[in-house]
């Protein structure tokens, strides 16, 4: 193999299109590290599971703001909902935002489940978007009622169990990482994974209510903008 010489990777010993290629392998699907390295020894790659640990936290972060710039302007209807998860054996809170879409628009993991913490959900949501939504939906949670009287004050805001499924169904990928990665080991982990990890899947999301053409062609888009990022060409 060539060296590559974007200076994203220099004095990397394996070239862009590997490095990659083994990231998008991490945040795509639900793999542990071991499988990863099997796949990649498949192709004749052989790298051991820490390299690949290593490759996802210093490139991951940096591809998921990339796809963020990428993103059209998020819908105007937010869907909020919050899933406690185990860490460490301590209960946690997961929260997280997607639009009318089912776009995730970020994800916060807390150790409370309060109006403290439903504000920094918000204050954080506010500064990455730029702009307040039109319509808030959660579900009955009352810390979200009085997060938002002072956070957005003019926004409508629905508060209905039905109505919240398409937040409630974004949980169902970080369930299955979840076991797969048996637990997140800390909160900073289960952040900086998840928040690289929604973005690649916004990123390769199929649209609703497309047929298969329509699909294959948004997927090579997804590819094309995937190679943009990361600089490198598509392991053939």
């Amino acid at each position: 193999m060539n060296k590559t010489r974007d200076p994203h990777y220099a004095r990397h010993r394996y070239p862009a299109e590997v490095i990659s290629h083994a990231v998008w392998l991490c945040f795509r699907f639900p793999l542990s590290l071991r499988m990863v390295e099997e796949m990649l020894a498949a192709r004749g790659i052989l790298v051991s599971h820490e390299t690949v640990r290593q490759w996802a936290l210093k490139f991951g972060q940096s591809f998921a703001n990339q796809i963020r710039r990428r993103l059209p302007a998020s819908g105007d209807k937010w869907h909020l909902d919050e899933v406690v998860i185990s860490i460490a054996g301590q209960k946690h809170w997961l929260w997280r935002a997607v639009d009318q879409h089912g776009v995730v628009l970020d994800i916060l993991v807390q150790s409370r489940r309060n109006a403290k913490a439903a504000k920094r959900l918000l204050r954080k949501l506010l500064k990455k978007q730029g702009v307040a939504p039109r319509v808030m939906i959660t579900d009955k949670l009352a810390s979200y009622a009085t997060a938002k009287r002072v956070i957005m004050p003019g926004v409508e805001h629905r508060q209905h169990r039905g109505l919240n499924n398409r937040a409630e169904n974004s949980h169902q990928p970080t369930r299955r990482r979840e076991r797969i990665m048996k637990r997140f080991k800390s909160a900073g982990q289960a952040q900086r994974f998840l928040s690289v990890h929604d973005q690649v899947a916004n990123l390769f999301r199929r649209p609703a209510r497309t047929n298969s053409a329509d699909h294959s062609r948004a997927r090579a888009r997804a590819f094309q903008a995937w190679t943009e990022i990361t600089g490198a060409t598509t392991v053939a």
